[in-house]
């Protein structure tokens, strides 16, 4: 039931995100002395609507984004002749950025205030994680259940009587380099008897031999995929991770300005690597692993959404929901139509041809003929449309799970 309301308030969230975006143009457009005809959340057949003095407002039937039609947008548009002075084509310049960068910076500011409302409630997370195989928490060693829940223990565990410490970096497993926690856990797993590992602590390389405790553990077969109750090594370690850091509401501003940027840092990282990651999305969609890095649709990402919420991490909820505002900003800022970035793009391009052409004596050129940039517009929508359809197809036959199971 708790998936189901967090599958539910996540795509909610997405909804709002994109109607936020859509108000950000709308409020600016107003502001800036244009005409706004019509601001509708979702698309197809229409359930409702209001008027409101010349803006029509309304919802339409699917909820998987919003429009906010501005009079003129472009040359092409069909607008009344009482509209043209309002057209927003026949605007200053700033007028036309203000209002295509006003939806981008809507994602941005609720992106930074779900970051606040983080800080405060549970504490930011350190996004420069530990190296891989660093060595976290230590305890005893428990039996786990089918069910995977564990059973109680007390004392400590192998990992503790041998000595090793929280934050040890494992390089070698009896003398094999390992790079990833998951080799570290099969290689530990697998063991018979004594075990050496090689560490690095306070710069310095030390071997140290730990006894494994044989106990009970849902082991998956990375094979086949299964999983299955095994008998296997375990020393009582997991991972190594940083703490989040709670602010009070002062404090939070600053903190969550400087994550932003780390935020926005890494959000742009991502957009540079996507066009790389669609060897991975064909791999999930013709049945090999999905890697939890590749992209994810609306669905994907509402299906996380109620994993978390299934196991209470609210936090990582409102995480999840920032990065996506983040990710809505950074993406419409990209120079392609039919993006917000594409239209800010021709704008700024006409504001240069007309300085030029004004220095050479010439008057201003008319608008930008769409029509002309008609077919890389469909190469985009195509592209972005065949991606999208990767992502969703792979999120439905694959779909990433964050906690296994």
């Amino acid at each position: 039931m708790v998936f189901v309301l967090g599958v539910v308030l996540f795509a909610v969230g997405i909804t709002a995100s994109v109607a936020l975006h859509e108000c950000g143009h709308m409020w600016a457009a107003q502001a800036t002395g244009m005409k706004v005809r019509r601001y509708f959340v979702g698309f197809g057949p229409k359930i409702f609507s209001v008027q409101r003095g010349e803006t029509e407002y309304g919802l339409k039937a699917i909820p998987l984004g919003g429009f906010c039609d501005i009079a003129g947008m472009t040359a092409l548009d069909e607008i009344e002749p009482h509209e043209i002075d309002r057209a927003m084509y026949r605007q200053a310049t700033w007028k036309r950025m203000f209002v295509m960068v006003a939806g981008i910076l809507m994602n941005f500011l609720l992106g930074f205030l779900l970051i606040v409302l983080l800080a405060v409630g549970w504490g930011l997370p350190n996004l420069n994680e530990p190296p891989a195989t660093a060595l976290g928490n230590m305890s005893c060693v428990a039996q786990q259940n089918p069910d995977g829940t564990l059973s109680d223990c007390s004392g400590t565990g192998p990992a503790q009587q041998a000595g090793l410490q929280k934050g040890d970096v494992v390089t070698e497993v009896n003398g094999k380099p390992i790079d990833t926690w998951a080799e570290f856990q099969q290689a530990t797993q697998q063991a018979q008897g004594a075990v050496t590992y090689t560490i690095e602590r306070d710069g310095e390389t030390r071997d140290v031999v730990v006894l494994p405790q044989q106990v009970q553990r849902v082991v998956k077969d990375n094979a086949t995929g299964e999983t299955s109750v095994r008998t296997v090594g375990a020393v009582g370690v997991g991972p190594d991770y940083y703490e989040p850091v709670q602010y009070n509401a002062a404090s939070a501003i600053p903190a969550s300005l400087a994550f932003t940027g780390d935020m926005t840092v890494r959000t742009v990282q991502s957009l540079a690597e996507m066009p790389s990651k669609v060897a991975d999305l064909w791999t999930a969609v013709t049945g090999g692993e999905r890697d939890p890095e590749t992209p994810i649709s609306v669905v994907g990402a509402s299906v996380i959404g109620g994993q978390v919420a299934e196991r209470g991490l609210w936090q990582v909820f409102v995480l999840l929901l920032a990065s996506l505002n983040f990710f809505l900003g950074a993406f419409n800022l990209l120079p392609l139509l039919p993006l917000d970035g594409g239209h800010m793009a021709v704008t700024g391009y006409e504001k240069v041809r007309n300085m030029v052409r004004g220095r050479r004596g010439l008057p201003p050129g008319g608008p930008v003929d769409y029509l002309k940039l008609m077919p890389a517009t469909y190469v985009v929508i195509f592209i972005g449309g065949a991606y999208m359809l990767l992502t969703l197809t792979a999120d439905v036959i694959n779909p990433i799970k964050l906690f296994g199971g």
